[in-house]
């Protein structure tokens, strides 16, 4: 029985409003898709804890049956909470929510019996005498009825993900799970194998129909780790084979331009820079700059921490193109990153005969008019932009090289609207602001050569970074002043942590007035995501001009902004933002060869891994540990690179920053496999060819995205 052939139509509890739905929100069509639709976690719904029992440094997700006594509202503004008491008869432990507080209330009635499902946090309370306490709470806990609770429910049990969208036509959890009983059920012989035997035996896995029926209904905890293994291996595999054998194709058959000429524009740049280019900076050039001269089409991705140069080295390769008579585009995802780079450019090549031009959605028709008949003419050399740059308007003479500034917020039609604006495609530079760790980028960025900028420019000092309570504000704000005092400037960010974006819009503009309180004597600009375009650019100028001295902003100037004259980032709230934020977010000081400080703000009431951040926080300053611990800390899709990739959720079982072990031997099996057999013709490939076709076709080739 081919199962992806078998529609869930003929599944008798399904009915035609829920096959709608379960095709619109999950991608859902037939008795495969389902059956790889795997659960998101897994529960003994035999045991029930006591809260006595409870450590919260250590316990996983737990089950607890006990009644609700107490509701408390806490906080204001933007740190509002619902607070409850839930008793068990051994003892008492905290329930919190920060959204949907009054349904809540509503929902779950004081004094009656529920059964409880959660993940314990502990919580340090700092005092202002320097001791702590610990508080173990449970953040948005799933509540049930306990005459409702499902009686047959024994074992490990998996649970699986629903959206709002699906509930409303009773697709809940229990129902996916009936639906998988009556396609298991109906499928009466073994599920066809997608591995080959001699795989299979290799890596010591178990076949493909017992993995399937394991990870819904596992037999034991230990067959259950097997299917999880057996389908993490399989699904990195064919990605892995997929990834290189596209790029095999790439290098064979895809010729580039050769840029084989080092010219008087390269040499204008680099002779008069300010500084000498970094040992890092000059290994990476010569990378780039040999891939672009062997006649093949570069894919590249450029990795440097914040600071590192990477515009300039982006900036040092499109001269190489226009030396060798080709054009250049640069591609950023935000109108302020655009005209920041065009003014940097600018600025870096005034004196030379390059022409540089910038096309935004801001753009005037009259402007826009006059410039694209010289960017099809090959008189503008280097076009920087956003989306503008893809329109069917925009022409290019030879375009050589493009970069594409973090890469991941474009989508996949729009990059190849890029591509194809020449008949032969042209080198691709992919740079992007987060670092990730090797391992995960030659994934990610899969059938791309890496280059890594493992150094900052000469003169620039560590960011120092200093964590302080909310009520040391007054201190802070005394630092804040003797800082404007001597000429620099000053960025205060706040979080967007509510789910309305008027309460945000709210928290930040009330900032905006205490901060103006505090120093009437100084300019004050803000900077938020809601603003239109040229309202925002208003502001920012202010800042980059120095006309303002502070800067209150949410974190839409975390990627980018370049303002040497800053030397005090505040973050309010820190504990709210990621690793990955906080670090791009003090990146926007300390561009100089001054001092600059970092201060992450918070009350004392901190989880523990909260708590971690902020230590590895004023531990660390390189992007690239930080980017390890933030992997240890918090596992799967914790990568900013990955998670706003979206590659991550494209993946059904897998997790790249989790499972490094098995992406390491799927990488060297396929590449073996493919060393010894590039086009899977041999016998025993057969099937891997097979279902290599099929997982292309499937998952649209997005992994092949970039090429």
């Amino acid at each position: 029985m081919d199962i992806s052939r078998q529609s869930i139509m003929q599944l008798q509890c399904t009915k035609p409003d829920k096959v709608k739905v379960l095709k619109e929100e999950i991608n859902v069509f037939s008795w495969k898709d389902l059956l790889y639709y795997f659960p998101y976690r897994y529960t003994d719904r035999s045991k029930i804890h006591k809260i006595s029992e409870i450590d919260g440094r250590s316990m996983p997700f737990i089950q607890l049956k006990g009644k609700i006594f107490r509701y408390e509202y806490l906080g204001e503004g933007k740190s509002r909470r619902l607070s409850a008491v839930f008793d068990d008869g051994t003892g008492v432990i905290e329930l919190i929510w920060f959204r949907s507080l009054t349904w809540i209330t509503k929902m779950y009635k004081l004094g009656r019996e529920y059964i409880l499902f959660g993940k314990p946090s502990t919580f340090r309370l700092s005092t202002p005498s320097g001791s702590s306490l610990e508080r173990i709470s449970i953040i948005h806990p799933e509540l049930e009825e306990e005459n409702k609770f499902y009686e047959g429910v024994i074992g490990i049990q998996g649970e699986y993900s629903t959206t709002e969208k699906m509930k409303k036509v009773s697709l809940h959890s229990r129902t996916i799970k009936q639906m998988i009983i009556e396609i298991l059920e109906n499928i009466k012989e073994p599920l066809s194998e997608t591995l080959s035997r001699e795989i299979i035996n290799e890596y010591k896995l178990i076949s493909l129909d017992e993995a399937i029926r394991n990870i819904h209904f596992p037999k034991s905890n230990d067959l259950l780790q097997e299917a999880q293994y057996r389908l993490k291996f399989e699904e990195l595999f064919y990605l892995q084979l997929s990834i290189l054998s596209a790029a095999k194709h790439r290098e064979k058959h895809i010729d580039g331009f050769r840029f084989k000429e080092i010219g008087e524009n390269f040499y204008f740049l680099k002779n008069n820079l300010p500084f000498e280019l970094t040992t890092a900076q000059k290994r990476v050039v010569n990378e780039i700059w040999k891939n672009m001269n062997t006649g093949k089409q570069m894919n590249r991705l450029l990795q440097g921490d914040v600071g590192s140069g990477k515009t300039l080295i982006a900036l040092l390769s499109i001269l190489l193109a226009t030396d060798n008579g080709f054009q250049g585009a640069i591609m950023v995802p935000t109108e302020v990153l655009a005209i920041q780079h065009y003014e940097t450019i600018s600025r870096m090549l005034n004196g030379s005969a390059i022409k540089v031009s910038l096309l935004t959605g801001s753009t005037k028709n009259k402007l826009r008019e006059e410039m694209l008949p010289k960017v099809k003419s090959g008189e503008i050399q280097i076009l920087i932009g956003t989306h503008a740059l893809i329109e069917d308007s925009v022409e290019f003479n030879n375009l050589g090289l493009v970069v594409v500034d973090e890469q991941h917020r474009f989508g996949v039609t729009q990059r190849a609207k890029l591509w194809n604006k020449n008949s032969n495609p042209p080198h691709v530079l992919v740079m992007t602001a987060t670092p990730i760790p090797r391992t995960l980028a030659m994934t990610i960025y899969g059938d791309l050569d890496v280059s890594i900028i493992d150094e900052l420019p000469p003169g620039r000092k560590p960011v120092d970074t200093y964590h302080r309570y909310d009520e040391k504000r007054d201190k802070i704000y005394e630092y804040v002043r003797k800082e404007i005092q001597k000429g620099k400037q000053v960025y205060i960010v706040y979080p967007l942590i509510e789910e309305n974006e008027k309460i945000d819009l709210t928290n930040l503009q009330d900032g905006f007035q205490a901060v103006s309180k505090v120093f009437p004597e100084y300019n004050i600009c803000m900077v938020h995501g809601q603003m239109k375009p040229e309202e925002k650019k208003q502001e920012m100028q202010k800042f980059l001009s120095g006309e303002a001295q502070i800067m209150v902003a949410t974190t839409v100037i975390e990627v980018g902004i370049d303002v040497r004259n800053a030397s005090v980032m505040i973050i309010k709230n820190a504990e709210r933002f990621g690793l990955s934020q906080l670090h791009q977010l003090r990146g926007r000081v300390g561009r100089s060869t001054e001092q600059a400080v970092c201060i992450l703000m918070t009350n004392h009431e901190l989880s523990e891994d909260a708590r971690k951040r902020i230590t590895i926080m004023t531990n660390f300053n390189n992007g690239f540990i930080i980017a390890e611990e933030d992997l240890k800390l918090r596992g799967p899709g914790s990568l900013n690179g990955i998670k706003q990739s979206g590659f991550d959720s494209n993946l059904k079982i897998a997790r790249l920053s989790q499972d490094g072990d098995i992406l390491d031997y799927t990488r060297n099996l396929a590449r073996r496999i493919l060393d010894d057999d590039p086009n899977l013709e041999k016998p025993q490939n057969i099937l891997l060819k097979q279902h290599l076709n099929k997982w292309n076709i499937e998952n649209k080739a997005e992994w092949l995205s970039i090429s």
